[in-house]
């Protein structure tokens, strides 16, 4: 009910200063608070940059001595010698690149095969249980892999499956060449395999969740019309999640590119190049850990140093790769 001031005038009953300065003090707060979670999460990408360029900025100053000693050679020669003080790091790149392209292969057809048997045809009851299993794979320590592949899966691989690819495809015109030679039971291939069984935990979980992000509606419709399981997967769950599908395999083969201890039991640990899939040879991570505490010359160090540089810059180019793959794809899904 209104009253009367004393200067004549109404007044409703209501303090609106009062009132009104609570709340501007409210909304000061609220904007204050807002700016600051703006400049915190600014300030933690602007982070990340500075890390990843302190990281560039530090490998490079230690891999200069190196590269202004070689320059282009360390990239085109396979010589490793620390007596003589020659170093090239095209041995190492060639290992690493095919131990993960071998990994690569034979991980992602499994995981792909895995994904759609969990979120497709698998009893509910047996989903919990296969999934829990592959989650723990993927926590066993790497170190853990190399030594089952050098004491169990080695010996195998040397005794059964190598001498049989030898006899089989060994004569091959072409394909002969990647599988000739005697039968170490370590190598290249041994490599790839444990490789692949360590990432493919990691492509397996990815490819799992977004298949599952797949509209059920979608699938449906599909077999409404008459489509098959194969069909549905393949016309209908695949397309709609090849971009978390792409960025699985290259979770997993970041993975493999960087690996370390596995690689270094099983690998043989080999400066050189061979046609041979079946051949000893090296990685750029196997061969920073295998010679780093015995590096005593500062060239040397510069040259290893220099191997992770580039292996830093093969991961950066690879990301940026799928990167522009993936919004190629978005661009075309968009068009069409």
């Amino acid at each position: 009910m209104s009253t009367a001031s004393p200067s004549g005038r109404h007044n409703s009953g209501v303090n609106t200063p009062t009132l009104s300065l609570p709340f501007a003090r409210q909304l000061r707060r609220e904007a204050n608070a807002e700016a600051a979670f703006r400049t915190v999460t600014v300030l933690s990408a602007a982070l990340v940059l500075v890390v990843l360029a302190g990281v560039m900025g530090a490998l490079f100053y230690g891999a200069w001595p190196a590269l202004s000693t070689f320059k282009l050679g360390f990239l085109t020669r396979t010589i490793w010698n620390p007596v003589t003080g020659q170093f090239g790091a095209l041995a190492a790149l060639y290992g690493t690149v095919i131990t993960s392209v071998i990994a690569m292969i034979i991980a992602v057809p499994l995981a792909f095969g895995i994904a759609v048997f969990l979120t497709e045809t698998c009893p509910l009851w047996l989903r919990g249980p296969i999934g829990g299993a592959i989650e723990l794979l993927a926590a066993v320590p790497s170190i853990v892999f190399g030594i089952w592949g050098l004491f169990v899966l080695a010996p195998i691989l040397q005794h059964t499956v190598q001498p049989w690819i030898i006899d089989t495809f060994g004569d091959l015109p072409w394909l002969g060449r990647l599988f000739r030679g005697p039968p170490y039971g370590i190598g290249l291939l041994t490599a790839g395999f444990v490789l692949a069984i360590m990432v493919l935990p990691f492509i397996t979980s990815v490819m799992r969740e977004v298949f599952l992000s797949t509209p059920r509606s979608l699938k449906e419709a599909a077999y409404g019309i008459g489509a098959t399981q194969w069909e549905v997967v393949w016309d209908v769950v695949l397309p709609n999640s090849r971009a978390g599908v792409i960025g699985g395999v290259m979770l997993g083969l970041g993975r493999a590119l960087g690996e370390t201890m596995a690689v270094t039991f099983v690998v043989g640990n080999a400066h050189r190049i061979s046609t041979s899939l079946l051949a000893p040879g090296t990685t750029i991570s196997a061969s920073i850990a295998n010679e780093f505490t015995e590096a005593i010359s500062s060239l040397y160090t510069s040259s290893l140093i220099a191997l992770g540089l580039l292996l830093f810059v093969l991961t950066f180019v690879i990301i940026a790769a799928a990167r522009l793959l993936l919004l190629r794809l978005e661009q075309r899904g968009a068009a069409t």
